[in-house]
């Protein structure tokens, strides 16, 4: 059942050409260890992030400059993953998932050991151009190594690892740094990656690399997207910090990257086989789970994102107390994963994915009602329906988009899937950041105006604190501090209320999305061809 016994595919042939009619165990191996791979590499997108100060620190960063330990992962793994499908038809599924996981432990490794920033983003932007090519793939190998039937138990499987990696990482890179070391934050890939290595050579079948492609590739394609993605992501992770368009420097990235799509653009028509198959966005069922998924990217890095800032600036929680209520929706989304083959069975995908963007949006909703008194108690009961939601959604628009497109084209929809999951993260995470700038200070100078000098209860108040602090002069300027400092603590709640408002609203408006999905591929070939 092992990978060594089974034939060899023959070279520059698709993946696969018909599903099999039922799983063997190198199959469902198979599904383990794209799974395992998936949740390795979404781990380290926010594993670093609660030991950022302390990794700073050691290894001699300013704030700024550590902003890339993260931007450097995300910025390479959104650049590699649209050209996954390439890259594996080139080296044969196995053979490149291999060289993937080795490149990312080793990297990992370096990323534990380094004691300079430089080391420190080679590292990470190793850890992204190996960990980006590990989610499309694991996708790839349930479209491909399963049957349609049991396709929603894989799907159940991979998502879940999708949902519980950025929701672990924070819990457990907290833990670690306040255990044991950073350090080991990297150092725990090196078993997994071990394990892995291990399913990967008895799961999947050995296939001939096909040279082919490199000699035939689409080098103005691959050129574009990688242009055109990394200078966007740039764009978007350092766009708040330089003013956005008030700098030349987000005036020379806004270009590059316009210049990069346009090449990807003129290949679609140039290109026998262009590098990254847009027109795949042609057929309306896929079109509609990669639009529903830039959303839900936005909802899942923004929420993970939001909540620790909130608990960290509001109540003060450190890392570790942050990381565990962020880590509630991982719960409801361990019950969603192992009860979605039943969801499958009982719901239509339509019903499944506008139901769970109802309860995202809800969720969130419910977030907007903080105030400057607010607990992680408070986010408990938000958090989890949130968790279900999303599990709900994102498990059926991975399913939905499996079955969009013909079976041949299972390799370049997943990644332009999770291109999509990731993009939508670095959008979101650079609106969140600027709408929040600027609903702080619209806050913050409505509640100056509402306060009347002539209030006789404001005029209490700010007798009271000036005494408390020694009366006289000092005293009153001190009390003006003080309520200056109260202002600014509730304009900076309320500009959190308002990004939980906006995630729900966007939850909410991609529903009817939903109604272009379908339960099969009918269709889907006639409009490929």
């Amino acid at each position: 059942m092992g990978g060594g016994r089974q034939p060899a595919e023959r070279a520059g042939a698709p993946i696969v050409t018909a599903q099999p009619e039922a799983a063997d165990l190198a199959a469902w191996l198979a599904v383990a260890a794209g799974a395992l791979g998936a949740f390795m590499a979404t781990l380290d997108i926010s594993i670093v992030n609660a030991s950022l100060p302390t990794i700073q620190g050691e290894i001699g960063a300013s704030p700024s400059e550590g902003t890339w330990i993260g931007t450097s992962y995300l910025v390479a793994e959104i650049v590699i993953t649209p050209i996954t499908a390439w890259l594996s038809r080139m080296l044969g599924l196995r053979r490149f998932m291999l060289i993937a996981t080795v490149l990312f432990t080793a990297f990992s490794v370096m990323c534990g050991l380094s004691g300079d920033l430089t080391t420190m983003i080679v590292g990470r932007t190793g850890q992204g151009l190996a960990g980006g090519t590990l989610v499309p793939t694991a996708l790839t190998i349930i479209a491909t190594r399963l049957p349609a039937r049991q396709q929603p138990v894989g799907i159940a499987i991979f998502g879940g690892t999708m949902l519980l990696g950025p929701l672990t990482g924070p819990l457990l890179g907290g833990w670690i740094t306040e255990a044991i070391s950073w350090r080991y934050a990297f150092f725990i890939n090196v078993p997994v990656g071990i394990g892995l290595v291990g399913l990967l050579i008895f799961s999947l079948p050995k296939v001939a690399p096909d040279w082919s492609d490199l000699r035939n590739a689409d080098w103005l394609g691959l050129f574009g997207m990688t242009l055109g993605l990394g200078c966007l992501t740039v764009m978007l992770e350092e766009g708040h910090r330089e003013q956005w368009f008030e700098s030349g420097f987000i005036i020379r990235l806004a270009l590059l990257s316009a210049a990069g799509f346009v090449a990807v653009a003129w290949t679609q028509f140039r290109s026998p086989r262009p590098i990254i198959r847009l027109a795949l966005l042609r057929v309306p069922a896929f079109s509609a789970c990669v639009s529903m998924m830039l959303m839900f990217g936005a909802l899942l890095f923004g929420l993970s994102y939001v909540v620790p800032q909130f608990l960290a600036a509001i109540p003060g929680y450190n890392a570790f107390q942050a990381g565990q209520v962020v880590f509630m929706p991982g719960l409801s989304s361990v019950f969603m994963m192992m009860a979605f083959p039943l969801i499958v069975k009982l719901l239509d995908p339509r019903t499944a994915v506008v139901l769970g963007c109802l309860v995202a949006g809800i969720s969130a909703y419910l977030l907007s009602g903080m105030t400057a008194q607010s607990v992680g108690s408070a986010f408990i009961l938000p958090q989890v329906l949130f968790g279900g939601g999303a599990a709900v959604a994102t498990l059926t628009l991975q399913q939905s988009s499996i079955i969009a497109v013909p079976l041949k084209y299972a390799d370049e929809a997943s990644a332009i899937f999770m291109a999509a999951r990731n993009l939508g993260g670095s959008i979101g995470l650079a609106m969140i950041a600027s709408f929040q700038e600027q609903r702080i200070d619209v806050h913050r100078w409505q509640i100056h105006a509402s306060i009347s000098a002539n209030d006789i209860a404001v005029q209490q108040a700010m007798t009271d604190n000036a005494a408390m602090l020694g009366g006289g002069p000092e005293g009153m300027a001190g009390a003006y501090r003080m309520l200056d400092g109260q202002v600014r603590l509730d304009s900076l709640v309320m500009s959190f209320n308002d990004i939980f408002l906006m995630l729900a609203l966007g939850a909410v408006i991609i529903a009817p999305l939903a109604l272009l999905l379908r339960g099969d591929r009918s269709g889907s070939a006639a409009v490929m061809h």
